[in-house]
């Protein structure tokens, strides 16, 4: 796990020392994956393999003759070629696509600190040794342990923010003083619905903030590539978009950490959700050749939107880190009755209503679909009133695995 925290370096000499190992990394990163793309399968038998060791070998040479790459650190150097190692072990294991080029103009820029020293000036303020640049302050807002814990730290920057990264030993997750469980529903409307009836909304843009990026976002369209002015523009832009993500990471910490400390396990549907966000196909026009015919992009984008919006993906893994989590089978969760089984589509009258058709009973659907998530997880039987049921559903019910990715 890794402890960010933000680093505040002084104007001139260290600002400009690790502006310079940012742009050192980036080439030294691609220039190794520059290099391995020319080794292929008709190459194998009359050239070196290419990894880490022969590239290094390679970057202790190239310091040797160029000055400017001298004056730079080669533990930074270093850590470049061990991230690029690292990219093409995770790529052949499956893990990650293909490595790609770092560009200066990406918002997020960054190099890696090996031999990690820290030290305490005072009760909010400690500093980390960057090579060449000295002893940087940074901000403490975590226990002083667990920073002295940290074995290696990544310094980056982001939209003119610079922060820290250090790496830490995972923390032991907090069992709770409960035998309860949850159900956990994610949506749109209600980004986290649990079992118990709570809703949980993630936050967004202000009105002002939104009308504020929507302005930026046309001159931005106007604005030639380039320029001065579409550079102070794509600033702007980027720290609405970090002030909305810190908003947004805040939310997740603090949700998380109320439903870790409430319940001892939770359950969650297992969702696609790279899938649900995949722009809406083309529609081929057999009539006019070239054209295409509707195909409700519109709307599906204002869908993905959403859905990226409520932070499914990073509230599933912050809740796994914080405590245990099983993931059921999402089918059906929000047309079954929680209290009889009856599945159908028409008890979901709306996006808030659910109405069984088989035995009237009527729940908000959000909670109704958390409850049906808890009860697969954790194998708890509908016990309804009468005996109204339906057996296809019960023979659904015992087909679908439950699996535990705690």
């Amino acid at each position: 796990m890794s402890i960010v925290q933000r680093v505040y370096p002084t104007e001139g000499a260290q600002l400009d020392v690790l502006v310079m190992h940012c742009d050192h990394a980036r080439y030294v990163y691609n220039l190794g994956l520059e290099q391995r793309s020319w080794w292929t399968p008709s190459r194998r038998h009359f050239r070196q393999k290419i990894n880490y060791v022969s590239q290094a070998a390679d970057l202790t040479e190239a310091r040797r003759e160029y000055d400017w790459l001298r004056a730079g650190s080669s533990v930074v150097q270093q850590g470049a070629l061990r991230d690029l190692d690292r990219a093409f072990i995770n790529f052949f294991a499956r893990r990650a696509g293909y490595p790609t080029f770092k560009k200066r103009s990406n918002a997020r820029q960054g190099f890696v600190v090996r031999d990690l020293a820290v030290r305490r000036v005072n009760r909010r303020w400690g500093e980390i040794l960057v090579p060449k640049a000295g002893w940087v302050r940074f901000r403490i807002s975590r226990a002083w342990t667990d920073i002295c814990a940290a074995t290696s730290a990544r310094v980056a920057v982001t939209n003119g923010r610079w922060t820290v990264s250090l790496t830490t030993p995972p923390a032991v997750c907090k069992v709770a003083d409960t035998a309860a469980v949850v159900g956990i529903d994610r949506g749109v409307a209600n980004s986290v619905a649990t079992s118990d009836g709570r809703m949980f909304h993630a936050p967004g843009f202000t009105v002002g903030e939104q009308v504020r990026f929507v302005a930026l976002q046309r001159r931005l369209s106007r604005q030639q590539k380039g320029s001065a002015n579409r550079d102070r523009t794509k600033a702007e832009l980027g720290r609405l978009r970090l002030r909305l993500a810190d908003r947004r990471g805040d939310w997740i910490e603090q949700t998380t950490t109320a439903l870790a400390t409430s319940y001892c396990a939770a359950a969650v549907e297992k969702l696609p959700i790279a899938n649900m966000t995949r722009r809406a196909k083309p529609k081929p026009d057999p009539d006019r050749p070239g054209g295409f015919l509707p195909n409700g992009g519109r709307a599906k984008s204002g869908l993905n939107r959403a859905i990226l919006a409520s932070c499914w993906g990073k509230f599933a893994q912050r809740l796994d880190h914080k405590m245990s989590v099983v993931a059921v089978p999402a089918a059906y969760t929000s047309q079954e009755c929680s209290n009889c089984g009856h599945t159908c589509p028409e008890n979901r009258d709306s996006q808030a209503v659910f109405r069984c058709q088989g035995c009237g009973f009527e729940h908000h659907a959000d909670t109704n679909a958390a409850i049906n998530i808890r009860d697969r997880a954790f194998n708890i039987e509908h016990q309804p009133e009468d005996s109204l049921g339906d057996r296809v559903h019960q023979s659904r019910k015992r087909a679908a695995p439950t699996t535990s990715v705690a």
